[in-house]
């Protein structure tokens, strides 16, 4: 078997979780853009250029209420800050890819990262070839339940009421995996206080955007103890080449 062949089957067998639970959620993704009015076409469009899961499904609302513009960078911006932090372990890795380093960029949802964070390839097949075909087949599955949910809701009607928590219960789903791998849970209750917060001061139909803002300044002033707790315990970390090459930091 060629390197190439067990690079993409090992990719494959990798992003197997991944595939159950994108399917699912672009499926309800797709589901809900059919019903507020938009075909097909618009779920693979914003599958495939826009990319960004919870943000997607906020981004149904957006278009439905007629938000502007500047109103839905913003959201978006907050809602995908995080891929700045997490990015930033991964910038020596991508920057090794050459041509593939702006989709890598582009294609590093919570997910991938999760399971690039968790995997180490063997010798015998080559990482960045592993980390660009995972990409890409996780954003395939995503791509592939999207307009799964837009046919299927063009065909049969639905009563939808609740989908939409379907991305919700991916990320619970990946809070319980990442709880399980790190001892650090500092993270975990910063979100948590915030966000109870948040409801508290500026009501449950304002929370995002103040919640987030806090949040990312309470990780930003835990940076340096979280850095340091890190690199004392044996938690998961960027693999790096195979070949024995260091980790991105």
């Amino acid at each position: 078997m060629s390197q190439r062949r067990r690079t993409f089957l090992f990719a494959f067998r990798t992003s197997l979780p991944v595939l159950t639970g994108y399917v699912a959620a672009g499926t309800a993704f797709g589901l809900l853009l059919q019903q507020a009015g938009y075909g097909i076409a618009w779920a693979a469009l914003s599958s495939v250029l826009v990319y960004a899961g919870s943000m997607q499904f906020m981004l149904v609302g957006l278009l439905s209420d007629g938000s502007g513009p500047v109103a839905v960078a913003m959201v978006t911006l907050f809602v995908n800050f995080r891929h700045f932090f997490y990015g930033l372990s991964f910038l020596d890795v991508f920057k090794a890819m050459g041509r593939k380093r702006p989709y890598m960029v582009f294609a590093l949802t919570d997910e991938t990262y999760s399971v690039l964070c968790a995997t180490t390839p063997p010798e015998d097949v080559d990482a960045n070839g592993y980390r660009f075909w995972l990409a890409l087949l996780d954003q395939g599955y995503w791509v592939a339940g999207s307009l799964l949910g837009a046919a299927v809701g063009t065909l049969i009607p639905f009563k939808l009421d609740g989908l939409d928590f379907a991305m919700t219960a991916l990320f619970v789903v990946l809070l319980v995996e990442q709880w399980r791998a790190f001892r650090t849970h500092e993270p975990v209750f910063v979100g948590f206080a915030a966000t109870v917060a948040a409801v508290l001061v500026f009501g449950r139909s304002n929370v995002l955007l103040p919640s987030l803002a806090v949040i990312v300044l309470g990780l930003l002033l835990l940076r340096r103890r979280l850095g340091r707790e890190a690199a004392a315990i044996d938690g998961p970390a960027p693999p790096g080449d195979a070949d024995g090459g260091e980790d991105a930091p």
